[in-house]
């Protein structure tokens, strides 16, 4: 879609096919048929450091469909709540000393601690490479005690990674601090949908594309890439209906490129077989409709408990329900575990910090998991993420599993299908700059 929209408006002849029946891939809904409502299968949520992501929602004109949180509510095991500010009179990266400091569930020597390997962090030189070092085992490397990574850097770098510390890589972590906390005072403000992802991407970018010319079949998967003489000539739909084109871009899942594109013009672009390298993590979403509501909280972030995010939306008035949901990323230890003992044991996280869910009356629920829900940021992924263009001149990737610089993030999907547009500019003879600049850094930032 960004791809799309990048291309559409500068005078492209664009036909967008989609296998499923709505726009969006993993980031979609489900029909609730209890409350006829629409269901994101996750909760996405967008950081004020995703330029690209930002722009794609103004260029598309879906940024008034957001809405911006500046306070992060951490709530530790025992309910006691701490809100993270970033100040807005102090420039960054010491925007965030006071709200460090304003941390209940860490003592000051813990704080002390934190502050120095965040120091340390930024210093650390950005090297990625298979066998490198995960965050965890730098982390301890820095002298962080078990409950500093437990309380602190696990609820701050799992659900941005979408990865566990032991398996993500350093560098990873390196990006999300400096340019999700440290580069601006902005940086880390979230923007959290107010309608369903369907909603969003499916109805509103969907329509703003066809206004602007582009041709978009749903429920129109490709079944090959056709190519003749070291060129794209166009694609062969699963219906067995063949559509010629000057430039493909193909967006689709690391795991589905080599079946689309066959072994001949797999073997170009990735002679060494990298792409089946990529591993991938998963993501669980537990649903769950309750008969009152149990916080006023539009969201937060769980310390040193199985739940890690909670998001609230209102509930269907009709029916009386209140609505929530609790993401918990990087869940590898929920693979074969009973599903009603998740739930139980997400309601249990939810009473112990909520007095009022203790008194709510659970009256269903629904435990989404993805296992392959995004790409494993393991150490060394860099070396085995493609860039957009392939060794083909007319032929392009882009997902967010590209080459982007990014974790598995819609600021990352944005990201490649912005830079297979300029690809494709380039091709044409006409090379522009579509990629928009990361937020600006001030000259504290950059001396740190």
């Amino acid at each position: 879609m960004a791809a799309a929209a990048a291309l559409v408006v500068r005078g492209c002849e664009v036909r967008l096919f989609e296998s499923r029946r709505k726009l969006g891939g993993r980031a979609g809904s489900y029909l609730d048929r209890s409350s006829g409502e629409s269901i994101d299968h996750c909760q996405h949520v967008a950081m004020g450091c995703c330029t690209n992501y930002l722009d794609f929602c103004h260029r598309t004109r879906i940024d008034g469909l957001f809405i911006r949180h500046r306070t992060l509510h951490f709530l530790s095991p025992d309910g006691a709540r701490s809100d993270f500010t970033p100040s807005r009179w102090l420039p960054a990266p010491l925007h965030l000393v006071p709200t460090l400091l304003s941390l209940r569930f860490l003592s000051f020597v813990e704080k002390q601690s934190i502050a120095r390997a965040m120091l340390q962090l930024v210093r650390t030189p950005s090297l990625d490479s298979v066998g490198g070092s995960t965050v965890l085992a730098w982390l301890q490397q820095q002298g962080q005690s078990a409950a500093v990574i437990e309380r602190f850097w696990k609820p701050v770098l799992v659900s941005a990674l979408a990865e566990s510390l032991d398996r993500a890589s350093l560098a990873a972590a390196r990006k999300v601090f400096i340019d999700g906390f440290m580069a601006n005072a902005q940086a880390a403000d979230i923007l959290v949908p107010r309608v369903s992802l369907d909603d969003l991407y499916d109805r509103h970018v969907g329509r703003w594309l066809s206004e602007r010319g582009a041709i978009i079949e749903r429920e129109a998967g490709v079944a090959t890439v056709a190519e003749s003489d070291g060129r794209i000539i166009g694609v062969t739909l699963d219906s067995g209906t063949g559509v010629d084109a000057d430039f493909v871009i193909v967006a689709v899942p690391w795991t589905r490129v080599a079946n689309l594109l066959g072994p001949r013009v797999t073997e170009q672009f990735d002679p060494h077989a990298r792409l089946t390298s990529i591993k991938s993590a998963p993501i669980s979403s537990v649903h769950l409709w309750f008969d009152r509501p149990i916080t006023n909280l539009p969201h937060a972030i769980f310390v040193g408990r199985l739940s890690q995010w909670l998001f609230a939306r209102e509930g269907s008035q009709a029916k009386h329900e209140d609505y929530y949901q609790v993401v918990i990323s990087a869940s590898h230890e929920l693979s074969g575990r009973e599903r009603q003992s998740v739930v139980n044991e997400v309601i249990g996280d939810l009473q112990a910090v909520f007095p009022d869910a203790r008194l709510a009356k659970l009256i269903r629920w629904q435990l989404i998991i993805e296992q392959s829900a995004v790409f494993s940021m393991q150490p060394g992924i860099d070396d085995l993420r493609p860039t957009q263009q392939t060794a083909i001149p007319n032929l392009f990737l882009a997902g967010d599993w590209t080459r982007t610089g990014w974790p598995a993030t819609m600021e990352g999907a944005v990201r490649s299908g912005y830079l297979a547009a300029e690809g494709v500019r380039r091709q044409l003879g006409r090379p522009e700059q579509i990629i928009v600049p990361d937020l600006p850094r001030n000259w504290l930032t950059k001396r740190f």
